[in-house]
């Protein structure tokens, strides 16, 4: 028989809000990046690979967050998408 180890009531709130602390942080730190390549037009430093690899994987992620219900993983990734895919778009533009 299997048991469902996921947590329930208020430990599943916890575990959310733990998720939702990542994706704050982990979203956050695109910001800079957009910005400054926003700014400069230019992602020469940035590598194609890495920016391709993180739009394909968060994209991923967000569909995975959206099939389990997840809106920790949903919400971060709705933002992390279009920073990298802006950061993507400089790099591919303006080198």
């Amino acid at each position: 028989m299997h048991r469902d180890a996921r947590p329930k009531g208020k430990a599943r709130v916890g575990v959310e809000l733990i998720g939702v602390l990542a994706g704050v942080l982990t979203t956050s730190a695109f910001i800079p990046q957009a910005v400054q390549t926003w700014r400069t037009r230019s992602a020469r430093d940035v590598n194609l690979g890495l920016l391709v690899l993180l739009v394909v994987g968060n994209a991923l992620w967000f569909t995975y967050g959206a099939l389990v219900g997840s809106w920790g993983l949903i919400v971060a990734n709705l933002v992390t998408v279009p920073l990298c895919v802006l950061i993507l778009a400089v790099k591919l533009r303006y080198g």
